[in-house]
């Protein structure tokens, strides 16, 4: 058995999200799946870095799964890219070791939210819009308090009781370059629809509407003073898993 790695970029606009789903719901995961195994008449169970939501990208998801094949790559590659829809690609592939897990193996994860002031036909995909003009600074203010090691439960839709809602947060940045903004937030790991939710309380803070200090509060205390609500999820992307 060969436990092989695929490296996976895919635009997640007409997806559920990566996750297989019962019935006919498109999914990332169960469209990989379903051509692997007409490629290599087996079955095929993909591992991932990360279980983007309905409607998220991703430029650096990370798989990987067990095979009998000895199917050389390059050959496995180029079949899927020829299979697949040009909303998914495989961008690169290794042979790991037997104990390698596209999850648990992982060290760190960015994301990346890109955001835009002003509605856009052409960019609607791949952004998320404020509607209004922001103001950086008081974003990156925000955006300094969610770095460290928290519980980020009011922050996601991790159901009540859930294990594990500690993250440790080492970069969470915002730069902005002509009429774009671009959060980078890395951490060990994520919550549900954590990086929307933050987001959507930054672009609150931008917007004048809440002070940096209230979100920070909010982050300390687990107890939310005012409406929390994820962002839209057109403008994520899994950016990198580091190993």
């Amino acid at each position: 058995m060969r436990n092989i790695c695929l490296h996976v970029e895919y635009d997640g606009t007409d997806y559920c999200g990566w996750q297989r789903q019962q019935g006919s719901i498109p999914t990332v995961q169960g469209k990989l799946e379903s051509i692997l195994r007409l490629i290599l008449q087996e079955q095929v169970e993909l591992m991932a870095a990360g279980r983007t939501d309905k409607g998220v990208h991703a430029r650096g998801q990370v798989v990987n799964f067990m095979t009998a094949s000895k199917m050389d790559l390059h050959r496995m590659v180029y079949a899927l890219n020829r299979l697949l829809p040009a909303t998914i690609r495989v961008s690169g592939s290794k042979v790991e070791t037997a104990d390698f897990h596209a999850r648990f193996s992982a060290k760190e994860r960015e994301y990346r939210y890109f955001l835009i002031e002003r509605p856009s036909a052409l960019r609607q995909r791949f952004t998320g819009c404020s509607g209004v003009p922001l103001d950086l600074s008081a974003m990156q203010h925000a955006a300094g308090f969610v770095v460290g090691v928290h519980d980020f439960s009011v922050f996601s839709k991790e159901p009540s009781g859930h294990k594990g809602l500690f993250c440790n947060v080492t970069s969470c940045i915002w730069t902005g370059e002509d009429d774009q903004f671009v959060l980078s937030i890395t951490a060990n790991r994520f919550l549900r629809s954590m990086v929307r939710y933050l987001v959507s309380a930054m672009i609150a803070i931008g917007r004048g509407e809440r002070r940096a200090e209230d979100f920070g509060m909010v982050l300390e205390t687990g107890k939310p003073s005012f409406p929390l609500v994820p962002a839209a999820p057109g403008g994520l992307f899994l950016w990198e898993v580091r190993y």
